[in-house]
């Protein structure tokens, strides 16, 4: 039973770099991966893809032959990769069961209301895939009240529609140091809680013209109320915000594509709600129950992040290239010693010879890195052990 990740995501959200990283990174923890591309538009692709729907269809040539524009002739070949899903299904039992990353296109249409793509992914379930949706977000959007507010109601629709378990991820989140006069921290965007505190600053974005936040103190916001005017969609943005925090549906991961350890967390929390994580093929085995419970498991939280990205991102960034240096060193000067030495082991010889504190977040890593290598190991013979009552 292949596992798969379904990508998508508005235009410039980071989808084809993610793949890319991701593929990489399934690579440095043994993972098979491969990726397929379903955008007709994407020529130039930064990963080598392992089924290309240019193959079969390519948006040039429907804008030519059927005389559409680009987001018509992205649509029209989703419905031709759908009535030719044939081609599709034969490319790939060449796969076998590598992990699959699908790459879909960005109009946001094939994903909150347009059928083929969503009765592309349903075939793809009844070939045996065991599908999760990722859909991605640039950052960026919670620098103006009104992008993230609109981000939501995407990100909902979007969940309403496909009907798979999904994770929504708000990528670039390095870049965020651009935008240092957010009104709230992190982990109030990613937890979508408590909306009616934005209202306000949409207020204040919508009569002043101002497009992003101008001070960090929401106290402030509150007694400024009554002295600003009300803006005319006051009455419809307060609807907007009760209607996502109705369905509590939407909440966010982040990801930083060049991080591995925003990476790893991430594919964890992908490996929950795919299912990856709680056995092999044949299901779940004796320690389900200890997997679904792992501290590891749990999504990196939002205050680590805003520490590492917002917070002390230029001391941080210092520690690791003091890291990297030193690993460098130490692979032009390998020991006299060509036998295999225990991981661990060798982190803790490289923790006697630097000083502590120097080198702890890379050791930390590779110990993450191989812990997921073992895991994976183990894994591939894991099996369903059922006991029986005695009636």
């Amino acid at each position: 039973m292949p596992f798969a990740q379904l990508v998508i995501g508005p235009p410039g959200s980071g989808k084809s770099t993610y793949c890319d990283g991701m593929q990489q990174f399934m690579s440095a923890v043994d993972r098979k991966c491969s990726v397929v591309n379903l955008d007709p538009a994407n020529d130039h692709t930064s990963y080598q893809p392992a089924v290309d729907v240019r193959d079969l269809v390519t948006i040039d040539e429907i804008m030519q032959q059927e005389d559409l524009g680009p987001n018509g002739g992205v649509l029209f070949a989703l419905e031709e990769l759908e009535q030719n899903f044939d081609w599709l299904e034969e490319s790939l039992k060449e796969l076998g069961d590598d992990y699959v990353l699908f790459d879909c296109p960005g109009q946001v249409e094939l994903f909150t209301h347009h059928g083929s793509l969503r009765n592309i992914f349903y075939r793809l379930q009844k070939l045996g895939y065991r599908l999760v949706v990722v859909h991605l977000t640039d950052s960026i959007v919670l620098s103006r009240p009104s992008l993230y507010v609109s981000s939501l109601l995407l990100t909902l629709r979007s969940m309403l529609q496909m009907e798979f378990p999904s994770l929504n991820v708000l990528t670039k989140i390095d870049n965020l140091r651009n935008y240092p006069n957010l009104p709230f921290n992190l982990d109030y965007y990613t937890e979508v809680q408590d909306l009616h505190y934005l209202l306000p600053h949409l207020n204040r974005e919508q009569t002043s013209g101002i497009p992003g936040p101008t001070t960090a103190d929401s106290g402030q916001d509150e007694d400024m109320d009554d002295e600003e005017p009300t803006s005319k969609f006051s009455a419809l943005n307060k609807a907007i915000v009760e209607l996502v925090e109705d369905f509590a549906l939407v909440g966010f991961e982040t990801l930083a594509v060049e991080d591995k350890k925003s990476m790893m967390t991430l594919l964890r929390a992908i490996d929950r709600a795919g299912g990856y994580a709680l056995g092999g093929i044949d299901g779940a085995n004796e320690t389900v129950w200890q997997m679904a419970m792992r501290q590891d498991g749990v999504t990196m939280d939002a205050r680590d992040v805003q520490e590492r990205w917002l917070d002390r991102r230029d001391e941080l960034d210092e520690e690791e290239r003091k890291a990297w240096a030193e690993e460098s060193k130490e692979m032009k000067d390998p020991p006299e010693a060509t036998h295999k030495v225990d991981l661990r082991a060798k982190n803790a010889q490289k923790a006697d010879a630097v000083p502590r504190g120097q080198n702890e977040g890379e050791d930390e890593d590779m110990d993450d890195l191989e812990e997921m290598r073992q895991f994976m190991e183990k894994k591939k013979d894991v099996g369903v052990n059922i006991v029986k009552k005695e009636t």
